[in-house]
This record gives structure tokens, C-alpha cells and sequence, in this order.
């Protein structure tokens, strides 16, 4: 009877143990919330509260920007996202991944090899080489997206259509016509200039050369030509 006890004690023992290293693996393998640090200038909010530097957020954080403020998401070795002064985005991140959705403003991605990184805007969606270290720029205006890449490339991929963005250049998706937008000082981002338009501003230019022309010609004439008297007597 006291073997029958003792092999029990020990069956159970080892039942014990084995369920208890079962829940541990299990548990090592269930993926843990990946962190990141903020760095704030300014006013910085995340998910609705004030942000203070130093500080963690989760994944799938919306950090806002007031003006003259910015943020900077550090990743580790994954990358870095800094959100410039009023903007507005929703960061979802993991160790092998970058997904932002920017409503309004600036944010400037830098990605590790391996590393995919994607931002989505109203306009399109920028997609970054995963083959290699990329940074880039998107901005969000009134009427159009923008992205100014400075290392790697990306793509900007509007609708249907792709357009590889090289290290050094830009690329702009968008209607750049729509109306009621306050105009962009950024190079090549204002519609062109209409047929009519133009002859209206050259017509302008000449009648003003001609007004300029005659009031010189009139002040020499007032001031170096000569007086003709006519007399009242013959």
C-alpha cells in the first residue's frame, strides 16, 4: 500500500511539473506588445492625453501635434517615426513592421532592412523598399500628398498606379486643381496657368510698359525740352 502511495505521490508530482512547463512555453510564445519611447517638443498628445518625453506607447497609437511641436517615435533597431507640427497619425508597429495612417501634416519614416514600412493618406500610400534602409518624408495638404525621399526608395502607389521615388526626388498624388485649398509654395504644385490667364497678364504687363514709356517721355519733356512762348501781338 505505501508503494501503491508513493507512486501515485510521484505520477503526480511529474503531472504537476509537466503542465506547469506546457503553460510556461505557451506562455513565452504568446507575442508580447511591442514598445516604443516618445520624445516630445511642444505640445504632444497620444491616444487623447498629454505626452511627456521618455514615456512608452503601444502599437496602434494616434499621436497628435499642436504647432511648433513634433514627436519622435523611437523603435530600436526597427526605425524611427517623427511626427512634425500639426499632424495627426495612427502608428501600428512590430519588429518587423511600420503601418502609419496620417490624416493631416508630416511624418518622416526611417526603416531598418527588413524592416516593411507603409504610410497610407486620403491621397495614396508610400510604401518603402523592406530590402534596405529608407527614409522618407509624406506630407498631407489641402489638396494633394506629398513625398520627398532621402535615402532608399518608396513607392507611391495612387489608385492603380505605382511610381517608384528614388533617394533625392519627390512625388505628389492628388488633384492639385481642387479649389477652396490655400496655395503650395512647393515647387511644380501649383496647376498650371490657363491659356486665357496668360494673355490677360501679358496684355496687363504691355498697357503698364506703355503708362511707364509715356510718363517718362512726359517729365523729359517738362524738364529739358523747349518752351514755345506765343505772343498775343503779331
Amino acid at each position: 500500500m505505501l508503494g501503491k502511495n508513493c507512486f501515485r505521490k510521484i505520477i503526480t508530482s511529474f503531472t504537476a511539473i509537466s503542465i506547469l512547463c506546457v503553460y510556461s512555453m505557451v506562455a513565452l510564445a504568446v507575442p508580447k506588445d511591442v514598445m516604443a519611447e516618445i520624445t516630445v517638443t511642444g505640445q504632444v498628445t497620444v491616444n487623447g492625453q498629454t505626452a511627456v518625453s521618455n514615456s512608452t506607447i503601444v502599437s496602434g497609437s494616434t499621436i497628435v501635434t499642436g504647432a511648433n511641436s513634433s514627436a519622435v517615435i523611437s523603435l530600436g533597431k526597427t526605425g524611427r517615426v517623427e511626427i512634425l507640427a500639426d499632424s495627426n497619425l495612427v502608428l501600428n508597429f512590430s519588429a518587423t513592421g511600420i503601418v502609419g495612417i496620417l490624416s493631416s501634416g508630416k511624418a518622416r519614416v526611417s526603416n531598418a532592412p527588413g524592416v516593411a514600412a507603409t504610410i497610407t493618406t486620403k491621397d495614396a500610400t508610400v510604401i518603402a523598399d523592406a530590402g534596405q534602409a529608407d527614409t522618407f518624408l509624406v506630407e498631407v495638404e489641402c489638396s494633394h500628398s506629398h513625398v520627398d525621399t532621402a535615402a532608399g526608395i518608396v513607392t507611391l502607389r495612387e489608385g492603380a498606379a505605382d511610381r517608384q521615388v528614388a533617394a533625392g526626388t519627390s512625388a505628389t498624388a492628388g488633384n492639385l486643381s481642387q479649389t477652396g485649398c490655400r496655395p503650395c509654395l512647393r515647387p511644380d504644385s501649383a496647376p498650371p496657368l490657363r491659356v486665357g490667364g496668360l494673355w490677360v497678364w501679358l496684355a496687363a504687363i504691355g498697357v503698364a510698359g506703355v503708362a511707364i514709356f509715356w510718363g517718362i517721355k512726359k517729365d523729359d519733356d517738362d524738364i529739358g525740352g523747349d518752351v514755345i512762348v506765343v505772343s498775343p501781338i503779331r
